[in-house]
């Protein structure tokens, strides 16, 4: 496995990024990796590595670019008290409009390297990145194939960039992991989101855990390691199936 740092201009400024590729320099299709609310920290660089060992060109972006530098953090240390008086002003500079915007950037930075295998690419996203990574296959659904939320909250609302308004255009197959009694993606939400799926047509699979919300992430209090190891399966099935070099 390589592991790079690099910056990618966007639109609002300069998005540090890690990329990660799997060992041998053989390269592979590429995946982009958006992050939950805890950002960029030794966890997700773990999760984002064990993606690219499994043959991806995975490309890490750090979200709160707009606020400037932060943390790293330590979720089990933010999550004793009022995370949201810690993340919240961090949260505030992002969101699904904004990764949308970002996508030609990120999406000009994997054309120009040589080891990504074909055109079309993934996204994976975990909690507040399942709808970004929704919300940005939207703005250029010609060039995903799968995407994949983790533990997603608020995919289905009334706001003007909520996920489902994606619906529509979307040209990727979509893969919907839920947590159990998850405050952010209630069952109505559900019901609407996939609602939303069905009525344009879009291939998708649905599948509740019987775990908390944020049980895929390794540094979470309410991580659950044998939920995670099904969610791993099931992620690594979903792209070995969708992604490759067919989709050129």
């Amino acid at each position: 496995m390589a592991h790079e740092q690099i910056v990618i201009t966007t639109p609002d400024g300069q998005c540090p990024a890690h990329v990660f590729t799997p060992a041998g320099g053989q390269g592979g299709p590429a995946i982009i990796f958006y992050m939950d609310a805890g950002g960029i920290r030794p966890g997700v660089l773990a999760m984002a590595e064990r993606l690219a060992n499994a043959g991806y060109v995975v490309l890490l972006p750090d979200m709160y670019y707009r606020y400037g530098a932060y943390g790293p953090f330590d979720p089990k240390e933010v999550f004793k008290g009022d995370f949201r008086a810690i993340l919240g002003p961090l949260m505030a500079t992002t969101g699904n409009a904004k990764a949308a915007a970002d996508i030609d950037a990120y999406i000009g930075y994997l054309d120009g390297r040589s080891d990504v295998h074909g055109k079309r690419i993934g996204a994976v996203g975990f909690c507040m990145g399942g709808g970004m990574a929704i919300a940005s296959a939207g703005a250029r659904p010609e060039r995903f194939a799968a995407i994949a939320s983790y533990h997603g909250g608020n995919l289905a609302t009334d706001a003007a960039d909520s996920p489902h308004r994606a619906a529509p255009v979307l040209q990727a197959e979509v893969y919907i992991a839920a947590a159990e009694n998850d405050g952010s993606y209630p069952p109505e939400m559900a019901e609407r989101f996939e609602k939303a799926l069905r009525d344009a047509g879009v291939t998708f699979t649905a599948e509740s855990y019987p775990a908390k919300h944020g049980w895929m992430k390794p540094d979470f209090p309410v991580y659950d390691e044998k939920a995670a190891e099904h969610g791993w399966k099931q992620m690594l099935a979903f792209f070995a199936r969708t992604l490759g070099d067919k989709n050129a």
